[in-house]
């Protein structure tokens, strides 16, 4: 039996050895987005067709059927070139890299003997709503304090979060992502709690999601809430249609980028759980000046630099106040999502925010 046992370790070590060499023969390649570059060529290629076919109409009304006809017909039959790449780049990287991106790891789980959390609350002059979250957050039973940084605030916002119980510090340097960044680097200064939450001080969440966030947590870094099942969330909020599914997109823009390593449907919701260990390495390698796509370049780094990820549904409710952020009206949120879909593709050191 013992050799029988030796044979066996003997033959699976070799089997991962073989796999460990054909990893490093196509790891170069297992780093290159193919995929998200595939579905960014058939996007092109597909605009270019459709914007050839319907030029047919200022030709019919203007009478430029000469010159029109020929432009129209170069920008349909060159549409092809665009789209046929990004079918193959799509193709080739989940019929034959998905295999080497996706780590070859055990699921994770965690211990959790600490199951208490630090609450970080983001706010911008959000005096009508942000006593009623800080009460919220702090009658639940898990949560041992709740910190609310006011990204300079011209209201009451820091005065009504300190009377309801929070801790309040006021963020001077103006921009979501320096609000966000600040929240986190507040909250890891606790070392009595292992688990931190990240959530918006607005009342568009609730603090009883915190329960699923926890239920997730021993399987990733960071468990990020997601707003994109529709029986959890409100008929009225803020996040029209257009915006629902502007998150899903560039959601699946990120996960082709880093394809194996998650699965994300929700790229713009604040309500997020974080380990602080991790938080702690990952602070560093975040750009604070970036303003209103901060949780998507959070989500990017993360992933980039390895740390796990798990999405879970949460619930989404009507915002208390007037939204200051990418959320006013479709057209901000279009400018927002561009911006995020820039940083995704060519770096955020270039978006330029601050």
């Amino acid at each position: 039996m013992l050799e029988l046992d030796g044979k066996h370790d003997t033959a699976r070590q070799s089997e991962l050895g073989e796999e460990l060499n054909r990893r490093d023969k196509y790891h170069r390649f297992s780093k290159i987005p193919i995929l998200l570059y595939g579905v960014l060529l058939s996007t092109i290629g597909i605009t270019m067709y459709l914007v050839g076919v319907l030029m047919i109409f200022p030709r019919l009304f203007f009478g430029l059927n000469a010159t029109l006809r020929a432009v129209s017909g170069w920008i349909v039959w060159y549409s092809g070139i665009p789209t046929v790449a990004g079918i193959i780049f799509i193709l080739g990287d989940l019929l034959i890299l998905l295999n080497l991106k996706r780590p070859n790891i055990p699921v994770q789980f965690k211990d959790m003997p600490n199951r208490r959390v630090t609450v970080a609350l983001t706010a911008y002059n959000d005096e009508g709503s942000i006593a009623d979250a800080v009460r919220d957050f702090l009658a639940h039973s898990l949560v041992n304090r709740v910190i609310v940084v006011s990204n300079n605030s011209t209201d009451a916002t820091f005065e009504r979060a300190s009377a309801a119980g929070a801790v309040t510090i006021n963020e001077l340097a103006p921009g979501y992502g320096r609000c966000v960044f600040r929240c986190l680097s507040e909250a890891i200064r606790y070392d009595d709690t292992d688990l931190i939450v990240l959530c918006e001080g607005d009342l568009t969440f609730r603090a009883y999601d915190i329960e699923k966030l926890i239920a997730y947590a021993p399987h990733s870094d960071v468990v990020n809430g997601t707003r994109t099942v529709e029986p959890l969330r409100q008929y009225l909020t803020q996040l029209t249609t257009f915006m629902y599914y502007g998150n899903v997109f560039v959601g699946k823009l990120l996960e082709a980028k880093h394809l194996g390593r998650g699965t994300i449907t929700d790229v713009g919701t604040t309500y997020k759980l974080c380990w602080r260990e991790p938080l702690t390495r990952l602070l560093p390698m975040l750009d604070p000046s970036v303003n209103l796509e901060f949780n998507a370049h959070f989500l990017d780094t993360l992933l980039g630099e390895g740390f796990t990820l798990v999405e879970c549904p949460i619930t989404f409710h009507p915002r208390v106040g007037v939204s200051k952020g990418g959320n006013v009206n479709n057209l901000r949120g279009l400018q927002v999502g561009m911006r995020m879909i820039f940083g995704i593709v060519w770096g955020w050191r270039r978006l330029g925010t601050t």
